[in-house]
């Protein structure tokens, strides 16, 4: 009796194992009776993967986390490496996480299967010279942004717009009045969201100045309500730097929550990264800022290549939303902008109105991305 297909996944952070809990029920529908085996966190694991060993054994951040976690690091990716070599499977499918994930197509090339990474990685912001190493490393490369095909067409590298996944987050149908009910907020209140991040080691850089720039505004709108959606991992970092604000915040952990938050919010301020467009897809008028040290700052400066840090900056080939980075950032200018989004609904209009062309951009042709990702990983499976 043949065995089915194996697909061998892996992700390794959260981001990661949302994208391939929604490919492996992509997958399913599309061709029933596929296996999965790989490494995967609690999202995989409720879509039927066995992981191999933790995903949180690999979600590392930054030099000062990754060296200590070396010899651990390289001895998980050599217990992956074994596992593909004995389960010899017809598709890897690598998610993102390309610190690891390059390493372990590389290790696996001479094994002679079909590889497939998913989530292009974003060598067109900085580092364009590491494009060099790529050539052999997978047979599909799958892009979430559609500026992307054509930079890595540029280098040889046939790549395929799947979509964004923020287009499934959900984050444009959250309801406002179960939020303000859910929290006794009333209804004239105004409500703003702050974004300083979802790591460890970024959400304290943005607090201090958050809850400064909140004060400030409080006395322009003194029944402000402070709202900030945060992942489970640091919400406990979150709340504790947030008990000294002279404004307490309330802090959201839960998806449902946090998309009723958007549709009750006036303004948010967010740091750069996939917020900004779960933020444009809720339609939430918003300013992004970052500060991170002058040393790490001034590297950036000269390593970076693209005209903006915002990603809906970024698709949209101009400045729509304010970008309020390191000197930039401080309570005076971040209160200032929000105050500015809140009432000038002329301001927030233009914003809106932006977000819903840049939303268009990230619609692949071939339906939701999951299922445009699943249809590439097929494509390649069921080739000779």
């Amino acid at each position: 009796m043949a065995h089915p297909p194996t697909i061998w996944l892996l992700a390794g952070e959260a981001s990661g194992d949302v994208l391939g809990a929604r490919l492996m029920q992509a997958l399913r529908r599309q061709r029933p009776g596929l296996a999965f085996a790989g490494i995967g966190g609690p999202r995989m694991e409720q879509a039927g993967l066995g992981s191999l060993f933790p995903m949180r054994e690999l979600a590392v951040m930054g030099l000062a986390e990754i060296l200590p976690r070396l010899r651990s690091l390289n001895r998980r990716l050599a217990q992956a490496v074994a596992d593909i070599e004995r389960l010899r499977p017809d598709v890897v499918v690598t998610i993102d996480s390309p610190g690891f994930a390059l390493r372990l197509l590389a290790r696996i090339r001479p094994l002679g299967l079909r590889r497939v990474h998913y989530v292009a990685p974003q060598v067109w912001a900085w580092r364009e010279h590491r494009v060099r190493d790529y050539p052999g490393l997978w047979d599909r490369l799958l892009c979430l942004l559609p500026f992307e095909v054509a930079f890595f067409a540029r280098h040889g590298l046939p790549a395929t717009f799947v979509g964004h996944p923020v287009l499934q987050s959900g984050a444009d149908r959250g309801n406002a009045a179960r939020f303000r009910a859910r929290h006794a907020i009333p209804d004239g209140a105004p409500v703003v969201v702050l974004m300083p991040g979802s790591r460890r080691t970024e959400a304290p850089r943005l607090m201090p100045v958050f809850g400064r720039a909140i004060a400030l505004l409080r006395r322009d709108v003194p029944d402000l309500v402070p709202v900030i959606p945060s992942s489970q991992a640091v919400a406990e970092i979150v709340a504790r730097a947030a008990a000294r604000w002279p404004v307490p915040p309330l802090v959201v952990t839960e998806i449902e929550d946090k998309h009723d938050a958007y549709a009750a919010c006036g303004a948010a301020l967010t740091k750069s990264g996939t917020s900004t467009l779960e933020l444009a897809l809720a339609g939430v008028p918003m300013a992004v800022t970052y500060r991170v040290n002058p040393v790490s700052a001034a590297i950036a400066r000269r390593l970076i290549r693209v005209p903006f840090v915002a990603m809906v900056n970024l698709l949209a080939g101009r400045q729509v939303v304010p970008e309020l980075l390191q000197g930039d950032c401080t309570p005076e200018r971040l209160s200032a902008v929000l105050r500015t989004l809140l009432s000038d609904t002329e301001a927030a209009h233009a914003q809106r109105a932006a977000f819903a062309g840049i939303m268009q951009t990230l619609r692949a042709p071939l339906g939701d991305p999951s299922d445009a990702a699943a249809r590439a990983v097929l494509d390649l499976l069921d080739q000779p």
